[in-house]
């Protein structure tokens, strides 16, 4: 009996020590300069050590109002993090347009405070953090910041409420004073202009100037919070493969686009020949999508084997419509469980060969019953999105685009869309024996395809936003079809 117990509690004692120790979470609450896909937020958690679980609820576009009002904040709340990074200011700050994100300096600092108060409430520590600055140069040469109202707020509410600061906003001016504004650039992104020219973004960061910055924030919480210090790396954090590949795109690298799928997204009737229109010459932009293939068909028939031996840079990956039920045995898949394993063969092949996936959710049909929008790829779509969520992929939601726009047309509006007896709604036809029954609103013409390819356009660079540079721009006034 004894030996039994000893025995037991030998393995009990073996268990607990196999389990893992409490890791330190840290959470970034903020905007899109606190951002993995835009700011430093990737940056600062590269910065860290393995004991840290670092957690970017950063949001593009937040402000101290928003982010509460969005669901952000108790969202934060929820992961009980043992620390928050708390930086706002880019989004509050007033301006003519007078949006509805703005609010008054005062409210500003109330509305930090409250921040301050609930996390302590919750038992978690807040750090508050002073607004990166904008690479604003005047002719002197030296930057000169719009933000410095809400710096000083941020410094005067961590001093009444004892709360650690990281001023970040004076760090980052210093940093910036001693290179020049051309050199400035070079650590961030790019957008275009009311003409659809391409120009500095002079507040957001990309790979390079997320590594610098989030550098400087970590540093700034060892020195604000001393007994966090032992969870920052000594040495500068280097770009992983993709920070240096997503640089070299930046900075002008000729570069290969492949585009997979079905026939929405194929030449004759799907959006692929919009998006390679308006890529620059820098790209060459292959569309291998083909008619009727599903992510099964494409796999079995060997199109995604001849598509990787492209080697291209991107791949976008976009299926759903073939996948569903009544499109028999050799191309159906479950949302569930096949489908969603065939997307991540995908990514893990692109991956395999050094390339970057793009998912893309299936552009959404055209048929309306009783006045409202059939829906019928939502499983689809679904699974898409949680592919790319769990693989941390770019996910361009051309679904929910295309919906938001069909959402507001009617039946004989959404038909200017359709296509004129695409080759794909022939051969259904002629697998049933039928003629094509009236409009084709799974596929588009012409105006349409450059229309929907321009939309996937200007979302992927939301997220890649290395691709800035290499997509045509277009007057404002122009984005409508």
């Amino acid at each position: 009996m004894p030996r039994l117990l000893y025995a037991a509690l030998f393995l009990l004692a073996v268990t607990l020590s196999a389990q893992p120790a409490h890791r330190v979470r840290i959470a970034l609450i903020g905007d899109s300069t606190q951002t993995d896909t835009a700011g430093y937020g990737r940056g600062f958690c590269a910065n860290l050590t393995a004991e840290v679980e670092c957690l970017n609820q950063a949001k593009g576009g937040a402000s101290t109002k928003t982010y509460r009002e969005q669901g952000l904040w108790d969202k934060a709340l929820a992961l009980h993090p043992d620390y928050m990074l708390i930086q706002f200011g880019h989004n509050d700050m007033e301006s003519k347009e007078h949006l509805d994100r703005q609010v008054p300096i005062a409210q500003y600092e109330v509305n930090l405070g409250r921040f301050v108060d609930q996390a302590r409430a919750a038992g978690v520590v807040p750090v508050l953090i002073t607004p990166l600055t904008r690479r604003y140069y005047g002719p002197d040469g030296k930057i000169h910041s719009d933000l410095t109202a809400h710096a000083a707020v941020t410094t005067k509410v961590a001093g009444e409420k004892h709360v650690p600061l990281i001023d970040l906003q004076t760090q980052s001016i210093a940093y910036l004073d001693n290179m020049t504004e051309a050199k400035a650039n070079g650590l961030g992104i790019t957008k275009k202009d009311a003409d659809g020219k391409t120009i500095p973004d002079r507040t957001h960061l990309n790979w390079q100037g997320s590594y610098t910055f989030g550098r400087m924030v970590a540093l700034g919480l060892a020195k604000a919070v001393p007994n966090l210090s032992q969870y920052v790396k000594p040495q500068p954090a280097e770009l992983p493969a993709d920070g240096v590949k997503a640089m070299q795109v930046f900075e002008g690298a000729p570069i290969k686009i492949v585009l997979v799928g079905d026939s929405t997204v194929a030449t004759g009737g799907g959006w692929g020949p919009g998006f390679c229109a308006v890529v620059t010459p820098n790209v060459t932009c292959l569309d291998m999508a083909l008619n009727g293939r599903s992510s099964k068909s494409f796999l079995d028939e060997g199109a995604w084997k001849k598509a990787l031996r492209e080697h291209a840079d991107y791949y976008f990956i976009q299926f759903g419509h073939n996948d569903m039920p009544g499109k028999g045995p050799e191309r159906e898949t479950d949302p569930e469980t096949t489908f969603p394993a065939n997307l991540r063969r995908y990514v893990a092949d692109v991956r395999a060969q050094q390339g970057v996936p793009i998912l893309v959710t299936s552009l959404s049909r055209r048929s309306y019953k009783n006045g409202v929008l059939v829906q019928d790829l939502k499983a689809y779509v679904a699974a898409t999105k949680r592919v790319g969520e769990q693989e941390h992929v770019t996910v361009v939601d051309l679904n929910a685009i295309s919906t938001a726009i069909l959402l507001k047309m009617t039946q004989e509006q959404a038909d200017g869309f359709d296509a004129e007896t695409h080759p794909d709604a022939k051969a259904e036809a002629s697998a049933t024996g039928n003629k094509p029954a009236g409009p084709d609103r799974t596929h588009l013409n012409p105006g349409a395809q450059r229309y929907f390819g321009r939309l996937v356009a200007n979302d992927v660079i939301r997220t890649q936003v290395e691709l800035g540079p290499d997509i045509v721009g277009e007057p404002t006034a122009a984005e409508q079809p």
